[in-house]
């Protein structure tokens, strides 16, 4: 079995306090099933989510899934490092769903904080797929100095076009997001971005869509 970090509804209950509103069954989706959501982490990679920096949580009532970084920022100007005006993170997650339903991301909702000298930009993206899927998903939030304050993005999938897992197979999903800033003409002062805070913990929250796999026993 493959090593990962085994996270469970438990896990969840300081992270999610907000309900989240009941899927509209008219329009196809079905109520959460009861059983749980369990996620291992299977690879964490990028300068942007170093070891031990990373932790994911599902909600209680399984519609929504948190990511929590606690070392991501990407700056550039003054006298920061050549590198680091873009920082990166590819997570690749092992979802395992209660046996006779699928599941998509219908929504991401990306959270941080911004400090953008005038002439500075900084651009937030995201993009998601299942392993082994064509099809990828890639949303870009950009920012204009001068800025300095906590940002949040989020990106949306309308029903039909949500790309679902495959039922009776297992898919990683993998999520890949970046900050990238650029000092523009304020090269002598810091800009950055991260996706963190102050104690050190922020959330990136992604809402599920569930529905019945074909064939599945009533």
């Amino acid at each position: 079995m493959a090593t990962g970090l085994l996270l469970t509804a438990a896990a969840a209950s300081a992270l999610l306090t907000a309900a989240l509103p009941a899927h509209n069954p008219s329009s196809g989706f079905v109520d959460p099933p009861p059983d749980k959501i369990v996620i291992k982490v299977a690879t964490v990679n990028g300068s942007g989510c170093p070891q031990g920096t990373t932790a994911v949580a599902v909600s209680e009532d399984n519609t929504a899934f948190t990511v929590t970084y606690s070392d991501y920022l990407a700056q550039a100007g003054g006298d920061s490092p050549p590198t680091a005006f873009r920082k990166n993170c590819q997570l690749s997650l092992i979802v395992h769903v209660p046996h006779g339903f699928t599941y998509a991301v219908a929504s991401a909702d990306y959270r941080g904080f911004a400090s953008l000298q005038k002439g500075a930009t900084g651009t937030q993206r995201a993009s998601y797929y299942f392993q082994g899927s064509p099809n990828t998903e890639y949303r870009s939030h950009p920012y204009s100095g001068p800025y300095e304050n906590n940002w949040q993005a989020t990106d949306e999938t309308d029903w039909a076009q949500l790309v679902w897992a495959p039922c009776g197979v297992q898919r990683n999903f993998n999520i890949n997001t970046e900050l990238r800033v650029n000092p523009g003409t304020a090269r002598d002062k810091v800009s950055f971005m991260t996706m963190d805070s102050t104690d050190g913990d922020i959330s990136t929250i992604y809402h599920l869509a569930w529905k019945e796999c074909p064939g599945k026993k009533k």
